[in-house]
Parts: structure tokens; sequence; C-alpha cells
């Protein structure tokens, strides 16, 4: 099944501390970003990438862009002041004949063609769907500096990215959001908070997301990993 994906790539990354947005942080020899756009844009089944980039950015953009020379087209679109409005740009140019669009964090460049495919079935069956894993830790609610209760783990995942929607649903949730002043934690929240289902597709430990400067460790962890070292 075809789609179209839209990566956010506009923040400016603060808890990575690294001054400027973190996906120009190179990860064996190249920003994360090209990692991450790679995986999409030798996908045969991604029609489109919808890149959400900072206009001060656009021509830096451009130029990997083209440095990386992807089959799959590549269009920049502007972010707005929170992730929600920048998806919703990016929403708003989707083609009108494309049914599926996924939504991915630029930062998780380790995602995998077999995790998209099967996502991408579970979106067509359902409506909306999410990559998520089961959680590993206990889990403590807490009040000031004490604990009030231990969560059941066992109903409990972690949710990563892609999510995958039908074009219509995600219209539908994003509209509906912005009428409300709704601000989500997520896109797959926004279609929750009017009743739509959305399935989880059981993704892998590895699809990590680059948040903070120790996540470079695991990442290059990964990418040793894969490549047998």
């Amino acid at each position: 099944m075809k789609y179209e994906v839209i990566i956010p790539a506009a923040g400016q990354g603060k808890r990575m501390k690294a001054g400027r947005n973190k996906l120009w942080i190179e990860l064996e020899g190249e920003p994360i970003i090209c990692h991450t756009l790679r995986q999409f844009g030798t996908d045969e089944n991604c029609m489109r990438i919808l890149l959400v980039v900072n206009s001060s950015e656009e021509n830096e953009f451009r130029e990997l862009i083209e440095k990386l020379g992807l089959a799959i087209p590549i269009e920049l679109i502007h972010g707005g002041s929170e992730r929600q409005y920048s998806v919703k740009n990016a929403v708003d140019s989707i083609a009108s004949s494309t049914e599926i669009v996924l939504v991915h964090d630029g930062a998780r460049p380790f995602i995998t063609g077999p995790l998209i495919r099967e996502l991408v079935e579970n979106a067509i069956l359902h409506g909306a769907s999410v990559l998520a894993v089961p959680v590993k830790d206990t889990i403590k609610q807490v009040e000031g500096a004490l604990i009030t209760k231990t969560i059941e783990r066992s109903s409990l995942w972690a949710i990563q990215t892609p999510q995958a929607f039908r074009v219509s649903l995600l219209l539908e949730a994003h509209r509906q959001a912005e009428e409300d002043g709704f601000l989500g934690t997520d896109d797959a929240s926004l279609l929750e908070r009017i009743g739509k289902p959305v399935a989880i597709t059981e993704g892998n430990y590895d699809n990590i997301k680059i948040t903070t400067p120790e996540d470079l460790y695991f990442a290059k962890a990964i990418l040793e990993k894969n490549r047998g070292v």
C-alpha cells in the first residue's frame, strides 16, 4: 500500500544541548536526518516525503536533499510554533489521492521497512495504528518525593513513531483539535479524544528517538550491531 510520510524537522532539540537543531548532529559522518530520510527515500511504497523545517534552515535542507539524491520526492513545508501545528501544515499539503499518511520523528533513524509495511497494513485495517513496545521497567506514580502507587505494567506500552493514519481521519482530528484549542502529546492522541480507534503495531527497542547526548551512545551501538560488528 502506497503512503506519504510527514517528518517534523523544525525543532530546536533543547534537551540535546547542542545549540542548534539536533538533526544536524552527525552520526557515522552524516547528519541524523540523513539516516532517517534514507529509510523512507529508498522505500518503493513511499510516494512522497513532507519534511517540515524551520524557514531559517530551508536552504540548508535543500542542499542536503540534493546531496542525498533520493528517488522519492521530498517537499519542504514550513513548521509552526508547536509540533502539532507543523504536522497540520503538512497534512494540508497531502495529495488528494493519498489514503494513508505516516508521521515520523526526524530523530528516529532506525525504523525498518518491515515495520513500516506492518504498520501501514494495520492502519488500513483499523484506520490508525502506532508503533509501540511493551514497557520493561516497573512504573511508579509519584507525588512530591513519595510513591503513591505502582502501576501494573502489563497493559503499558511506550509509543514510538511512525504513526499511520487514514488521511481523512487525521485531517478530521487536527481540524477538531484546532477548533477546540487542544494541544495533544502526539497525533494519535488527537484521534483518541474524538473517539477514533488506534491500534498498536509492536515495534522494536532499536527504534530509539535521539533526544539527549546519552542517546548518541546507543545510536552508535545500534549502527555497529546492524553492520554486524
